[in-house]
């Protein structure tokens, strides 16, 4: 029986190539796997005709855009997931969404090989490579680009040579991966560290120093799930689609940062992610209204972890599923509505309601009808200080 490998197809160059390239290495019959998690560009039916014409013998699309937000975002913003405290992890969540329609149709046509069309030099190997794993221990994992040094030179010289339906234009300058939560920019001229980004480079949001009204958005929550904007109902993928139009026309979720990749080198990177930056703030803030403060402390702990995690490429990793339900927990009582303006590239939260709250008026105000008996802040002090104190007398003596 002809080994069967299943393929992640974007619909490129580079995996259009690898379908052809990958049956002449291993002699094994390709099955072409596209998913959709809001990256736009052509139509899915387009993709599935051009991996059959490039010789795949059977191709599968998927529309996993709202399998994404509901499975994959949510759960970000839920955990205000935010990598070295800035990246809300645009490309690792797509990574974990894409593996699972992969092993499903692994599982479906008998194929005992994935491949995908990452380098050797990146994480998105381990994070395709590590949920893979997870979830099909016998699968076998390879990586064209990298196992076979198939390099673009290479690739179009493979696609002129079969003549493949595709076109071999000269390469962006830039490395792009973007979805429904964010667009993410590396390569090029960014590899220099001193140049700044130009605006060339930015397609989800607007620049953020032009002269432009004030937005104001109500977002409303459900123990942490976006459910309102403005008081209409929407889905999640609602929500993030509708916010990185209006948060991306003010500029916001610009991101340009050296962050520290799995693989041990750091990497300058470009994102835009307006909806996912406006939607964490949104969250963190009702959380500051709802949430009791230990869990909370704890729960900027686990924040770290999470993103950390997800990061890495372990989404499918037994401490990725226990912090879950701590984070699901926490989230609980985090139900009712923040107020914000998009303007000049910052969300700014204006206002918090929520029934939920543990914000107490009459505990908190300086003026007539103040209910926090000040007279009892004195003994708790003494007790609070005692250990420094005696400490204190011994260091000093």
């Amino acid at each position: 029986m002809t080994e069967r490998v299943v393929l992640a197809y974007s619909g490129g160059l580079d995996t259009s190539v690898a379908i052809g390239w990958i049956a002449e290495e291993t002699g094994a019959e390709v099955i072409a796997v596209a998913v959709d998690v809001g990256q736009g560009g052509e139509d899915l039916d387009v993709i599935r005709k051009r991996a059959l014409a490039c010789g795949a013998v059977e191709a599968e699309v998927a529309d996993a855009k709202d399998e994404f937000a509901e499975e994959y975002c949510l759960p970000a913003i839920k955990a205000n997931a935010l990598y070295m405290d800035r990246y809300p992890l645009v490309s690792a969540l797509s990574r974990p969404t894409i593996v699972k329609h992969l092993v499903a149709a692994a599982k479906k046509h008998g194929a005992s090989i994935v491949a995908h069309g990452c380098t050797g030099k990146g994480n998105d190997q381990v994070r395709f490579e590590a949920g893979i794993a997870s979830l099909a221990p016998d699968l076998k994992c390879i990586a064209p680009v990298r196992d076979y040094a198939m390099t673009r030179d290479k690739a179009i010289a493979f696609c002129e040579e079969k003549q493949l339906p595709i076109a071999t234009t000269k390469k962006s300058p830039y490395s792009i991966d973007q979805n429904v939560f964010g667009r993410a920019v590396e390569t090029g001229f960014l590899e220099d560290i001193w140049n700044g980004p130009i605006e060339d480079i930015y397609e989800y949001t607007s620049n953020p120093a032009e002269a432009r009204e004030a937005d104001e958005v109500i977002i409303s929550f459900k123990e942490g799930v976006p459910v309102a904007l403005d008081g209409k109902p929407v889905s999640v993928l609602q929500a993030i689609q509708q916010l990185n139009e209006r948060a991306g026309a003010q500029g916001i979720g610009r991101i340009d940062m050296v962050e520290d990749r799995l693989v041990g080198i750091k990497s300058r990177e470009v994102y835009e992610a307006p909806g996912a930056i406006a939607l964490i703030t949104a969250h963190q803030e009702l959380e500051n209204v709802t949430v009791e403060r230990e869990l909370a402390r704890y729960k900027r702990q686990v924040e770290q972890r999470w993103g950390e995690l997800v990061y890495d490429g372990l989404w499918f990793s037994p401490l990725k599923r226990a912090l879950d339900g701590f984070v699901d927990e926490a989230n609980q009582h985090v139900t009712g509505d923040i107020r914000m303006t998009l303007h000049g590239g910052r969300a700014v939260v204006t206002g918090r309601r929520s029934e939920q709250s543990l914000y107490d008026f009459n505990l908190a105000t300086y003026d007539t009808g103040d209910t926090f008996d000040q007279s009892k802040a004195q003994g708790f002090i003494d007790i609070f200080g005692l250990s420094s104190k005696i400490a204190a007398k011994r260091d000093l003596a």
